[in-house]
């Protein structure tokens, strides 16, 4: 349902923004405006999309973890698809993303919001995710008497020889020979 709200939302501000700097600048500066902050947003994207490629490659190099680059990385792809977009707040949102402390700060709180959410299952052992918080629904035995099952598939594995490995993947996955 969100989703939807910002769709209708988003173009409806944009719409009234529109119509209150043209009224205070006019249409051509309005417009040029519009086209000045793609074309600055371009060179922007460019230049830290590229930056966080090199980042991510010495990462990957140095056997690092490459999730901090990653998220950058994406965070400057949604800066750049908002400051493409015609329209003041989005390309106001789309700058303030390619601040890097604004992207520091905004993955600092989605791993703290997806966190809470988490539980983590250890050798037979259910307990709260890092950050546990109050925001951790309850099973569908809460309440009732019931303990709160984990969210997980119990199943069994079996560890392959690489030697009795055959071929590619295929459609169903790695084949083990006989």
């Amino acid at each position: 349902m969100w989703l939807f709200v910002l769709f209708v939302a988003i173009p409806i501000l944009e719409i009234a923004l529109f119509i209150q700097v043209g009224g205070w600048l006019g249409l051509w500066p309005t417009l040029a405006i519009v086209i000045a902050t793609a074309l600055a947003g371009t060179v922007l994207v460019r230049t830290q999309g590229l930056s966080t490629i090199r980042t991510l490659q010495e990462r990957l190099e140095k056997g690092g973890d490459p999730t901090g680059p990653i998220a950058h990385g994406a965070m400057i792809l949604a800066s750049g698809l908002l400051l493409l977009t015609p329209g003041f707040f989005t390309d106001t949102v789309g700058f303030a993303l390619l601040v890097p402390g604004v992207r520091s700060w905004l993955m600092k709180a989605l791993v703290k919001h997806f966190a809470d959410r988490v539980t983590v299952v250890q050798a037979g052992r259910q307990g709260p995710g890092p950050g546990h918080g109050p925001h951790q629904r309850p099973g569908p035995g809460a309440g009732r008497g019931r303990p709160n099952p984990p969210d997980t598939v119990e199943g069994d594995y079996t560890r392959l020889d690489p030697d009795d490995i055959d071929g590619p993947p295929g459609e169903s996955g790695w084949t083990k020979r006989n």
